[in-house]
């Protein structure tokens, strides 16, 4: 297990190496598996001060409580240091909950999620490029996960690419996508690169109008990441008029032959462009539809 400064080192490393996003979050969440989950956690140094601190705040459910007491030795009476805990490797780590495990691996990569909870999260379509049910998710995306109890989102954790899912129930672990009962997904809006390229023998099919699944949506996502629009479909699965056009507007803009059909020659150079993101100013708004665009896209909102 890894301390939060050896973590911290690691991410200031990798930011250096000229990393995706999609590719740091992935390292970050790998990083932290073994850390402690505490109820309303979100990165806190794990000690008995920042530990008895949550365990006493107000919104905690008294079992939360006297579970953080008891999974600390010194807060248990058992030792009167952290050393020897199995949460202390050779120095601190951290604790979260499970929405405040993904909200710190993202915020470490520059994407902020906004909600108090996983439910909230879900529900704000701000924060997202694309969402739906867990089989529709691309394989080899990105992104956040959740499970659906009713109309609640009752835990989250990250998908890190085919199957596998990085999530703190009890500490931070990794399991898959058929582990527990994951029901739905959501792309981060800002995952900027973006997907980790298949490697050799991951053939994806050519894709065409009529054609459906995991395989349209990473298409649709990539061309949205890239400028290119969807609205108001967006990222749903279904090869329409609308991404034939996008994919024809694509290919043009590469030299490709503009048929609509996004087969191999299309997917490589989808996978060798950039995201491109712009910055738009517009002056001379109200106050209250300036913050409805600032709401719908995210952004900065000045006074002039």
């Amino acid at each position: 297990m890894n301390t939060a400064q050896s973590v911290t080192n690691d991410i200031n490393n990798w930011k250096t190496m000229g990393m995706t996003k999609a590719e740091l979050t992935v390292k970050i969440a790998e990083d932290c598996i073994g850390w402690p989950y505490v109820w309303g956690g979100y990165g806190q140094i794990c000690n008995s001060s920042n530990r008895e601190a949550y365990a006493n705040r107000s919104a905690c459910p008294s079992a939360e409580s006297a579970v953080i007491r008891k999974k600390c030795q010194i807060l248990n009476g058992s030792k009167g240091s952290c050393s020897g805990c199995k949460w202390y490797p050779s120095g601190s780590t951290r604790f979260f909950d499970c929405r405040g495990f993904t909200r710190w691996v993202l915020e470490q990569v520059g994407i902020s999620l906004k909600g108090a909870g996983a439910t909230s999260q879900y529900n704000d379509n701000s924060n997202w490029i694309a969402k739906g049910d867990i089989k529709d998710m691309p394989s080899n995306v990105v992104c956040c996960v959740f499970m659906a109890d009713g109309a609640k989102k009752s835990h989250t954790g990250l998908h890190v690419v085919g199957g596998d899912i990085i999530h703190c129930s009890g500490e931070v672990k990794r399991g898959n996508v058929t582990d527990r009962g994951w029901t739905h997904y959501a792309i981060p809006k800002g995952m900027d690169g973006d997907m980790p390229v298949p490697t050799p023998g991951d053939e994806r099919p050519t894709l065409r109008k009529g054609s459906q699944g995991e395989y349209v949506t990473l298409l649709q996502t990539k061309l949205i990441q890239r400028g290119y629009d969807l609205s108001p479909y967006g990222a749903d699965g279904k090869y329409g008029n609308k991404t034939m056009q996008a994919v024809r507007t694509f290919q043009k803009d590469n030299g490709l032959t503009a048929d609509g059909i996004c087969g191999k020659n299309t997917w490589n150079a989808i996978d060798s462009t950039q995201t491109i993101l712009y910055t738009v100013t517009v002056k001379h708004l109200s106050k209250s539809v300036a913050e409805e665009i600032v709401n719908r896209y995210g952004g900065v909102m000045t006074r002039e």
